[in-house]
């Protein structure tokens, strides 16, 4: 088994860890995980990854408004959000950022609506989290426009965009997508992402990697993913983990590691 799991992108809030959730998060730490960050998607959710950071030592959380929701949103509820992103357990704006396959809001409101978190990112000098899919050229532009840091989360894009996220100055976050046996650009992707610029994710409850495909994923599945990323560069898989640690850590601006 490894350790020092880092798992910078989990959702524990989601309704499928409904009813198990407190004995899922008490057995993270013996099964690797040394901290979680819990992504909200909107006002609600937000506050649920809140709570969950602030009741559990070894969780951090990210607030914000995700494409899908950009309908719902307004300025009055993202005051909430600013005032969350206060708390020294709240990590980062996120996650944030444009899906035009689904497109369940208007493209030009989730234009609107990233463009006014990006904003906010500048302002309160926070990372950020990003989604984005089927939308590489508007989220390109967009992050052009701004000065943020951040990571380009369950990254399913090209090489060469991954090249000019890594030159804008992002990282890459790897869910267990990578282990899927058509994850041929993305695999050609990780090649390319300096080990410095790399995290490791699950996206839980989704994404479960092979052989869990279509399991409700969790942390410590993550290893499947650091095993898959780590065979791309060359590395040991507990080095990649320890790596991924460190950059995650330092995106974050989380000083040490909690257990």
């Amino acid at each position: 088994m490894y350790s020092g799991i880092f798992d910078s992108h989990a959702h524990y809030d989601d309704e499928r860890f409904d009813p198990d959730r407190e004995e899922v998060i008490a057995s993270l730490t013996e099964n690797g995980v040394c901290n979680v960050i819990d992504i909200g998607c909107d006002l609600e959710t937000s506050q649920k990854a809140s709570a969950l950071a602030q009741r559990y030592p070894f969780f951090y959380a990210a607030v914000g408004y995700h494409p899908h929701e950009a309908s719902s949103f307004n300025e009055e509820d993202f005051s909430e959000i600013k005032a969350m992103l206060r708390h020294p357990k709240v990590v980062a704006l996120g996650e944030i950022g444009l899906d035009y396959h689904y497109d369940l809001s208007p493209r030009e409101k989730q234009i609107e609506v990233f463009d006014f978190q990006l904003k906010v990112a500048e302002e309160l000098d926070v990372p950020i989290i990003i989604h984005t899919r089927e939308a590489t050229q508007d989220t390109l532009n967009l992050l052009q426009k701004h000065n943020c840091r951040g990571v380009v989360h369950c990254y399913s894009g090209s090489a060469e965009t991954a090249k000019i996220l890594v030159r804008l100055g992002y990282y890459i976050g790897f869910t267990g997508v990578i282990t899927f046996p058509n994850a041929r650009k993305i695999v050609e992707a990780c090649d390319i992402v300096p080990p410095d610029r790399i995290l490791l994710e699950t996206d839980c409850p989704y994404m479960a990697p092979v052989p869990f495909r279509g399991k409700r994923c969790w942390s410590p599945m993550i290893e499947k993913t650091a095993e898959r990323v780590a065979q791309i560069k060359g590395m040991e898989p507990q080095t990649l983990i320890d790596t991924a640690q460190e950059n995650t850590m330092r995106l974050f601006g989380i000083q040490s590691a909690q257990f």
